[in-house]
C-alpha cells in the first residue's frame, strides 16, 4: 500500500478560515471570510457550520457574524502542556524577573519566526505586556535577531519600519544578525515599539541548533542601556543553563 504525504484540500480550507479569524480584530461575516481567504462563500459557510459544530468558531446571535470558538483554547492549553520546554524554563523564567524586575519571556521557533510560549509578568505597575502566540520580528525584536542568528534564516522582501529605530537596510541587519551571533545574545531599542527595550539569548540543544529564546522586555525608561548591560549576563547564564539541560 502506497502512503503520500498529500495536504487534505478541505482541511486546508478550514485551517485557512481559522487562521483568518485569528488575524482579524473583530468579527467577520461569510462573505467577508470568503473575500479574505478567496474560497468559494458556500464552501465558507459549510466550513463554518462544520466548525460551529465542534465549537471551534462561535457564531455572535446578535450579528450573524463569526469568531474562533472556546474548543480553541482547549486545544491550545493541551498543546502547551505538552511542551516540556515550558516546564523546564519555568524557573528560569521566574528567577530571571526577579533578579530585573522586567518580564522575561520563552519563544520557540515556528516557521519563519518565534512565537512566545510561555512568559513570568514584570511585578512593575508599569510594565511590558507579553503574550502567548505572537510572533515575533526578524528584524525588530531582540529575539527576532536570535532567531535569525542561529538559524541562518535572513528576512525577505522590504524590512518593514515599525519606529524609526527599526533596522530597513539589509547590509545592516546582516551585520546586526552577525554581532548577535558572535557576542551570544541580541537586543533591541525601541525598534518594533517605541517605548520597549529587549534581551534575547539562545537555547540551544547538544547540536548546536535553535531550540528556543529565552527573552527580557521591559519600558524604556527603566530598561534602559545601563539596566540592560547589567541584565545581560543573567540572561545569557539561564539559557545556558536551559541550553545544558535534556532540551
Amino acid at each position: 500500500m502506497t502512503t503520500t504525504n498529500r495536504p487534505v484540500a478541505t482541511v486546508q480550507r478550514a485551517v485557512t478560515v481559522l487562521r483568518t479569524l485569528a488575524a482579524a480584530p473583530g468579527d467577520l461575516g461569510n462573505n467577508e471570510i470568503a473575500r479574505r481567504t478567496g474560497i468559494n462563500p458556500s464552501t465558507v459557510s459549510r466550513l463554518l457550520a462544520t466548525l460551529a459544530e465542534a465549537e471551534m468558531v462561535r457564531r455572535a446571535p446578535e450579528s450573524g457574524r463569526f469568531r474562533l470558538g472556546p474548543r480553541l483554547v482547549e486545544l491550545g492549553n493541551a498543546a502547551l502542556a505538552r511542551v516540556d520546554l515550558r516546564q523546564l524554563a519555568r524557573p528560569h523564567l521566574t528567577a530571571l524577573t526577579a533578579a530585573t524586575g522586567e518580564t522575561a519571556t520563552l519563544s520557540v521557533p515556528n516557521g519563519e519566526a518565534t512565537i512566545t510560549v510561555d512568559f513570568v509578568q514584570s511585578p512593575a505597575s508599569v510594565r511590558s505586556v507579553a503574550e502567548v502566540g505572537r510572533p515575533s520580528i526578524g528584524h525588530a525584536t531582540a529575539i527576532g535577531k536570535v532567531f535569525l542568528a542561529y538559524t541562518g534564516a535572513m528576512p525577505a522582501g522590504r524590512l518593514t519600519a515599525y519606529t524609526p529605530r527599526t533596522i530597513t537596510d539589509p547590509t545592516e541587519l546582516a551585520a546586526e544578525i552577525a554581532l548577535t551571533k558572535d557576542r551570544g545574545w541580541g537586543g533591541a531599542i525601541g525598534e518594533r515599539e517605541p517605548d520597549l527595550n529587549a534581551l534575547a539569548a539562545p537555547v540551544l540543544d547538544g547540536r548546536g541548533d535553535l531550540v528556543a529564546v529565552l527573552g527580557l522586555q521591559g519600558p524604556a525608561p527603566r530598561f534602559d542601556a545601563d539596566a540592560m548591560r547589567a541584565a545581560v549576563a543573567e540572561l545569557v547564564a539561564h539559557a545556558a543553563q536551559l541550553s545544558a539541560a535534556d532540551c
